[in-house]
């Protein structure tokens, strides 16, 4: 998920249209624009952009095959 809006140890992420919060305090200067892996309400991993996206997009055509 995208960060969208940060504020003090919790974050507002977005992906697919969704927005959540989640708690930011198991990564240390994370900053807005960066993509984070969500587990349980916790961003817990940084993600690279590329490698968001692409994964962005296989659940997109996942989900407009099942449709």
């Amino acid at each position: 998920m995208k960060i969208v809006r940060i504020e003090g140890d919790d974050a507002i992420v977005s992906a697919g249209g969704l927005k959540r919060k989640a708690n930011m305090s198991l990564l240390k200067d994370a900053r807005i624009g960066e993509y984070v892996l969500i587990h349980a309400g916790f961003a817990i991993e940084r993600v690279k952009a590329k490698e968001a996206k692409a994964t962005l997009r296989v659940i997109r055509d996942i989900d407009e095959i099942r449709r």
